[in-house]
């Protein structure tokens, strides 16, 4: 059954709204008729299956049938950093990584980063983001819809380290700590913790650019309180790196068949 997001405005107590691409989505693309039905999240704490009733006026109107359990989400909450990738690379990144769980992503810009950033094409690439993660999210039924940053500096970014209670730097030259290594305590000693605060763990990922990080970037980055951990043994490309880490991360954390 296709999943939409609305707006909380378009979430009434019995009846739903569905406006702009996905009511041209539904009427054109999926040709759905009166009676059909669909599920709908206000991308926070409500959910619902809703039995479409009028499409007219370039809207759709449905009922609600049954409120639905919005338990789809991780407990553990994963930002991936992400140095920006050459072409379509972070399309790529922010759909699959999505899939997997992630709660938010953070382009930034490091020493050896190839794209020539342009801020004046800045919102446009939000955009863009924001729709390619908002259908994965839709795809994989997940609750709620990832949070895009704008484009950071490095230095901006070691600013947000204290936002989180892990940061991992993924470097392809760490031979002596494996992700595991810092993955296995850490959840061992959250999840006794996380039973009594009912919190969730939070993880920044950091991932360089083709050209991997610069060894000044590494030492500021463990200076500021980053945990240098290697993904193995094989070199991963930029676009595969976020994803291996947040499917290790999701397994530890029982998300995926996982302890």
């Amino acid at each position: 059954m296709q999943k939409y997001f609305i707006a909380p405005e378009q979430f009434g107590e019995q009846h739903i709204q569905i406006t702009g691409s996905d009511a041209h989505h539904i009427v054109n693309v999926m040709r759905a008729k009166p009676g059909a039905t669909v599920i709908v999240s206000d991308g926070a704490s409500r959910e619902a299956k809703a039995m479409i009733e009028r499409c007219e006026n370039g809207a759709v109107e449905a009922r609600i049938v049954e409120l639905l359990a919005a338990d789809r989400e991780p407990a553990v909450l994963v930002s991936v950093a992400q140095s920006l990738p050459k072409g379509d690379k972070m399309e790529l990144i922010i759909q699959k990584c999505t899939e997997i769980g992630a709660a938010r992503f953070i382009p930034f810009v490091s020493e050896r980063t190839i794209v020539q950033y342009d801020q004046k094409k800045e919102a446009k690439r939000l955009e863009r983001w924001g729709k390619i993660a908002k259908e994965a999210a839709e795809q994989s039924h997940r609750n709620r819809v990832p949070a895009i940053d704008s484009t950071v500096s490095w230095k901006a970014l070691t600013e947000h380290y204290s936002e989180y209670d892990l940061v991992l730097l993924c470097y392809e030259d760490e031979v002596g700590t494996l992700l595991r290594d810092v993955l296995e305590p850490f959840h061992k000693t959250f999840h006794s913790k996380a039973q009594q605060s009912q919190q969730e763990a939070r993880i920044l990922v950091i991932i360089g650019p083709e050209g991997g990080f610069s060894l000044r970037e590494v030492e500021a980055a463990v200076e500021a309180g980053a945990r240098c951990v290697s993904l193995g043994r094989r070199i991963l490309r930029a676009e595969t790196a976020g994803m291996a880490a947040c499917t290790c991360i999701m397994y530890q954390f029982g998300e995926l068949g996982g302890v």
